[in-house]
C-alpha cells in the first residue's frame, strides 16, 4: 500500500506562481512513475505531468513551458512547480503513483484546489 499526501494548493492570480508537493509513504520502494493530474469541475480527470523513478518527464501540451515536474526519490516526495498560471489552470490537482508488485497499482492523493483568479 502507498499513502500520498499533497499540499501547497491555493489561490493566486493570473501570471502567478504554486508549487504543489506530494509526499508518498507505505510501500514507496515499489513505486515506479508519479505525476499529477487534474480535474475542473464538470470535467474529465486529465494528466498535467509524469516522472518516472529515472528522471524522465512528459508534460500535457497546455502546461508545457509554464510548469514543471521534479521528483526527489530519496524523500519519496514529486513536485509541481506552476508559473505563470491561467485562469483554465483552475482544478482540483491530484498526486499519482503507480507501483508494480507482480502488477501495476495506481493511486491516489485526496487532491489540492487550485483557483487561478482573472
Amino acid at each position: 500500500q502507498v499513502q500520498l499526501v499533497e499540499s501547497g494548493g491555493g489561490l493566486v492570480q493570473a501570471g502567478g506562481s504554486l508549487r504543489l508537493s506530494c509526499v508518498a509513504s507505505g510501500s514507496t520502494i515499489n513505486i515506479n512513475d508519479m505525476g499529477w493530474y487534474r480535474q475542473a469541475s464538470g470535467k474529465q480527470r486529465e494528466l498535467v505531468a509524469g516522472v518516472s523513478r529515472g528522471g524522465t518527464t512528459n508534460y500535457a501540451d497546455p502546461v508545457k513551458g509554464r510548469f514543471t515536474i521534479s521528483r526527489d526519490n530519496a524523500r519519496n516526495t514529486v513536485f509541481l512547480q506552476m508559473n505563470s498560471l491561467k485562469p483554465e489552470d483552475t482544478a482540483v490537482y491530484y498526486c499519482h503513483a503507480q507501483a508494480e508488485v507482480g502488477a501495476l497499482y495506481d493511486y491516489w492523493g485526496q487532491g489540492t484546489q487550485v483557483t487561478v483568479s482573472s
